[in-house]
């Protein structure tokens, strides 16, 4: 642990010059094509609901796996495949899991996946990407609004740092187009979700 404590500082003097010196705006030119897969500690799922009609009530999925082939020749080839574990619902409680199964039907549907099937440039860096949702068995179209974050060359891990790419993503669904009705009279239909995720190139 102590060469680790030791490496810290140097890393930090290497990232801060590179973080000065990093572009204002992101351009997906400065996306390398090939294979990517999903960080999971650096992703994140959150889904937002209204609650009883006076807040948004705001949880979390913990478990997650994605990847992206990218060819920059060919962008709108892009290919995007991702799953969540929605037993991994997080509600800052300890009635998660049964909330899982009353919403989501956990033991019966184990998992939700999602496989893009067309991708649109609106700007550079932006766009749009529609696929194949499928949650508690049902399969729907989804679109979902996707910026370029950042990417490149990333310092850490020392001593040969990796190249990576980070999205943002955002959508809109009815939780009862997908059979979730549970307390439809307390909780909202429409979930908004906001996915946060890096990729490692391979």
């Amino acid at each position: 642990m102590t060469w680790r404590r030791s490496l810290a500082p140097a890393a930090l003097a290497l990232a801060l010059p590179l973080m000065a010196a990093a572009p204002s705006s992101v351009s997906v030119s400065d996306l390398q094509g090939g294979h990517y897969a999903l960080d999971p500690h650096h992703a994140s799922l959150i889904a937002r609901v209204s609650h009883m009609g006076v807040s948004l009530y705001t949880v979390r999925f913990d478990t997650l796996d994605a990847s992206i082939d990218y060819d920059p020749a060919h962008p709108e080839r892009t290919r995007v495949t991702a799953s969540v574990d929605p037993t991994s619902l997080d509600v800052n409680a300890d009635y998660g899991k049964q909330f899982a199964e009353e919403f989501l039907t956990v033991s019966k549907f184990p998992k939700a996946t999602f496989v893009a099937t067309s991708m649109q440039k609106t700007a550079d860096g932006q766009g749009t990407m529609t696929g194949d949702l499928t949650l508690m068995g049902v399969t729907k179209p989804v679109t979902f609004n996707v910026t370029l974050v950042g990417a490149g060359h990333e310092v850490l891990p020392i001593p040969f740092g990796r190249e990576a790419a980070g999205f943002e993503a955002t959508a809109t669904i009815k939780r009862s187009d997908f059979g979730s009705t549970y307390l439809n009279n307390l909780v909202g239909d429409e979930v908004s979700l906001q996915i946060e995720a890096e990729f490692e190139k391979k």
